[in-house]
């Protein structure tokens, strides 16, 4: 791919359709990639094969590509990336700075659930291979939505898994690799893994790659107060009702009401939403969706 000075990404796993809040990620990292006049890629993160829904990857597609989010180059999949996160454990086992876990999950539950040093009684014929987390291991990071974030990952996340001990790929370790080796400078996604950024900054530098910047939109939950979940039978966005589903989200984003002629069609509300989006408008809090779709509706009617 040419080079670029913004380049974004999709990253959906293919347990489910896309539901409300898996779009709202969609569009607004859509949104800013388009605004930077930059590139928006599509990576379908299928390396967790017990979770993948049959023929989720192709609903997902024909989702974005009905609300008119394209996207640009190929699709690529982690399931045919495996060499790639393997030469980047190599690296780490070679420079010491990853190692085989003999621990299991009931060992470590024992104390705490953090892993500082193995705990394991017993070898295990399938090890995992774990991240060496220094003490006092304190990452800190801006985010666009959030500012500063501080994490100890010693402390709070311990070493952490790479690769699991039932031969998978760790998520923390594929995602890293996907964005370095994509050219990847603006990760745009849910705040849910607003979390996990520590960790893999701490891996960008263990591995010697870029650190992108970092956007977290908001998550939208359920009536209960759970976050939406593709893989909790939440409801798929309905492609035949794109507008409505694009205002609201656009409000959900914290936007200011757009324009009647942006509401004639797919393609009018996106060409003016690219202009008017405004990343400090964006809430950092979570969402209710039934919240959200009563004031778009009250705001809509006005």
């Amino acid at each position: 791919m040419p080079e670029t000075s913004y380049r974004g990404r999709f990253a959906p796993s293919p347990t489910g359709p896309l539901h409300a809040g898996s779009m709202l990620a969609a569009l607004g990292s859509w949104l800013l990639a388009r605004q930077a006049g930059g590139e928006w890629l599509l990576r379908i993160e299928d390396i967790d094969p017990p979770r993948e829904v049959a023929g989720a990857a192709r609903q997902q597609r024909q989702a974005l590509d009905a609300f008119g989010l394209q996207h640009d180059g190929e699709i690529v999949r982690q399931s045919q990336r495996g060499h790639l996160y393997r030469a980047a454990l190599n690296r780490l086992m070679a420079q010491g700075l990853a190692f085989e876990c003999h621990c299991s999950r009931a060992e470590l539950a024992a104390v705490g659930g953090i892993h500082r040093h193995c705990v394991a009684t017993t070898p295990r014929h399938d090890p995992a291979i774990r991240l060496r987390v220094a003490d006092g291991c304190e990452i800190v990071f801006e985010d666009a939505v959030h500012g500063p974030v501080v994490q100890r990952v010693d402390r709070d996340v311990g070493d952490f898994v790479l690769l699991r001990t039932d031969g998978l790929w760790a998520y923390q370790l594929a995602v890293v690799v996907d964005d370095a080796e994509q050219g990847i400078t603006d990760v745009v996604r849910g705040a849910d893994l607003l979390d996990s950024t520590p960790r893999q900054i701490l891996l960008q530098r263990a591995l010697g790659l870029a650190t992108p910047r970092y956007a977290h939109l908001p998550l939208l939950l359920d009536d209960d107060g759970k976050k939406l979940s593709k893989s909790d039978a939440a409801l798929p966005v309905d492609v035949e009702d794109r507008l409505p589903t694009l205002r609201l989200l656009w409000h959900c984003l914290g936007q200011s009401p757009l324009p009647a002629d942006a509401l004639q069609s797919t393609p009018a509300f996106l060409d003016v939403a690219i202009a008017a989006f405004r990343l400090e408008r964006v809430p950092r809090r979570a969402l209710p969706l039934s919240a959200a779709v009563h004031n778009d509706s009250a705001t809509s009617h006005a």
